[in-house]
């Protein structure tokens, strides 16, 4: 296992202070963990959104910095990454809705599960469209890059091209352990909003992924 630094190891420290917190509330106190702790604009959902838009605002630092020392290919991953989890960000705090106290749009009314202005709780027929795309494919997804891409990164030479090629960062196997643990400790809180803490470990390990990946190289100041 590649050593840990220190940044990944303050992370994991607070993920370890989330999850006592999320685990003693949830079998002790579910009023808490429900209605304040992982609420609507409580605790976790900042944190989470805070996560995400760093990850987003550290893709940018990549981009201007080694603008001039990377292939197109490169710089399109980098923005595609920007976009993404700046994306990932504005949903997890409904675009700031709340804050500003801006009232949702006659579709968002009558077609978002909670009424607000997101695409993730967006009703499809009688399906949350969360359901679809923020459960089921996103845990395919998850399973595939935690599992399978460090695998192939280290044992085929065409993927590990890609990769580099459009500057995906490669997960190290303490990062997928730390899901897998994250993953279990999820499961076992009785809490209806649980999710809301997976999410933050989601947002806390993607950052640290792209902070310091397998692939550290593409980070690098050189021709790529």
């Amino acid at each position: 296992m590649n050593n840990i630094t220190n940044p990944e190891k303050s992370g994991y420290l607070f993920l370890i202070f989330i999850f006592i917190i999320s685990l003693y509330t949830g079998f002790t106190n579910l009023d808490y963990f429900d209605n304040s702790f992982s609420a609507e604009d409580g605790p976790v959902e900042w944190i989470t959104a805070i996560m995400l838009f760093l990850i987003s605002v550290l893709s940018i630092y990549h981009l201007f910095t080694f603008w001039g020392y990377k292939k197109v290919s490169w710089k399109l991953g980098t923005i595609l990454f920007i976009l993404l989890f700046f994306f990932a960000a504005g949903e997890e705090i409904s675009w700031g809705q709340r804050i500003f106290g801006v009232e949702s749009g006659e579709f968002f009314q009558q077609n978002n599960a909670q009424g607000e202005t997101n695409l993730h709780n967006l009703v499809v027929g009688e399906t949350k469209l969360n359901k679809i795309i923020f459960s089921q494919l996103l845990m395919v997804v998850m399973v595939l890059y935690l599992i399978v891409s460090p695998l192939l990164y280290r044992k085929t030479d065409w993927f590990k091209n890609l990769a580099n090629q459009f500057a995906v960062p490669i997960v190290k196997w303490h990062h997928t352990i730390a899901f897998i643990i994250s993953t279990l400790l999820i499961v076992i809180n009785p809490s209806r909003r649980k999710w809301e803490v997976y999410e933050l470990a989601f947002g806390v390990i993607f950052f640290l992924i792209f902070l310091n990946p397998l692939n550290k190289g593409i980070f690098e100041k050189k021709k790529s």
